[in-house]
């Protein structure tokens, strides 16, 4: 259990991090939490999100810049939302990413 809240809060940190108007990839997210692999593991830890008031959960989407159906705060369109009033924009229902996926060049 040590070692999931270990996971869990490195990749807490490394969502505080994304800035505002921005998004960061489940991918990003793991890399960033120390393993390239953890991609899912990033999806439950969100999922189980204990403060999602400064755990900005909503700016993390899909490769493709997808929002997640299992939105746990509001469903997927509760995510839109929130990412809209900080100004993220949208192309076909997704992320227009070239615009607002974090760089980091770190990676």
């Amino acid at each position: 259990m040590d070692k999931e809240k270990n996971t869990f809060e490195r990749i807490y940190e490394a969502v505080k991090r994304i800035p505002k108007g921005q998004v960061a990839t489940y991918g990003q997210i793991a890399a960033l939490a120390g393993n390239r692999r953890w991609a899912r593991v990033v999806g439950y830890a969100l999922h189980a999100n204990p403060d999602s008031e400064h755990i900005p959960c909503y700016r993390v989407v899909t490769k493709d810049g997808n929002v997640s159906q299992a939105f746990a705060f509001g469903g997927a369109n509760r995510q839109v939302e929130l990412l809209m009033a900080e100004g993220v924009t949208f192309l076909d229902g997704r992320v227009d990413m070239e615009k607002h996926q974090w760089d980091t060049p770190w990676l």
